[in-house]
């Protein structure tokens, strides 16, 4: 079975307004795939309610399964404004989080599960700093820690919420390498993003929602003026030797 994620008429409504309308989509393993819309489209609503952390209408199923029943193969990292980055703790201890799926309740972390930690930081260069405090260290440092929790995990399925928002060039090549290797590796990672000049460079599909799902395919064949005129409902205008891609008005 080559499909990891089906999506079948998720709807999310809050009070008199429908976040999500009746988005449904397939998506096959070893795929890296973009999240793309206007703001306020319902992308991290989209994501939320995949992950059972909205409450939603309509059918989802990871591995043939429902979510809840393989919970451990699928790993989540929040927009950095959601994290309260003042709590005090350790970079190797966030890194710990992502193992603690595999962990029972009634035992420690054992000799196994701190080499992960120890090969995850490796992987976002950032094991020099597993006694530091996730609060001082930079926007980019920070999410690349999390990074390194999600791989922990050694889950299957990977959501990102604008993982490269604030964040220095350095950090953005060494995550977009990284996502680029678990996609190598088999792994299905969707990351909501919004600097459409970089997506025919970072992504293989793309999900393209406002609200209502848009268009979900090959990069090749939807990062087109038309289909992203009618994603953000306004004029765009291709330019430049890379053709990238300008919202002229929305």
């Amino acid at each position: 079975m080559n499909k990891i994620l089906e999506v079948e008429s998720l709807s999310v409504f809050y009070e008199n307004n429908q976040a999500v309308k009746d988005i449904s989509f397939q998506a096959d393993k070893g795929r890296l795939i973009g999240i793309v819309g206007p703001n306020g489209a319902g992308k991290s609503t989209l994501i939320k309610a995949i992950l059972g952390l909205e409450k939603a209408q309509g059918k989802v199923t990871v591995l043939g399964e429902k979510v809840n029943e393989v919970r451990k193969q699928i790993s989540y990292v929040p927009q950095r404004n959601q994290i309260d980055w003042d709590f005090p703790v350790l970079v190797e201890d966030v890194v710990m989080m992502g193992r603690f799926t595999h962990i029972p309740w009634y035992k420690k972390a054992g000799k196994k599960d701190q080499e992960i930690v120890i090969e995850s930081l490796e992987k976002v260069g950032m094991l020099d700093y597993r006694k530091r405090q996730i609060g001082e260290l930079s926007g980019g440092q920070q999410q690349r820690v999390f990074i390194a929790r999600a791989l922990a995990q050694h889950a299957e399925l990977f959501f990102l919420d604008e993982p490269f928002v604030g964040i220095d060039v350095t950090s953005e090549e060494i995550i977009i390498n990284l996502l680029r290797e678990m996609r190598d590796n088999g792994k299905t990672v969707f990351v909501v993003h919004h600097d459409l000049s970089k997506v025919e460079h970072y992504f293989d599909e793309l999900l393209l929602i406002n609200k209502e799902l848009v268009e979900f395919g090959e990069v090749k064949a939807v990062y087109k003026p038309d289909i992203l005129s009618k994603t953000y409902k306004g004029s765009i205008t291709l330019f430049g030797q890379d053709e990238n891609i300008m919202v002229v008005s929305e």
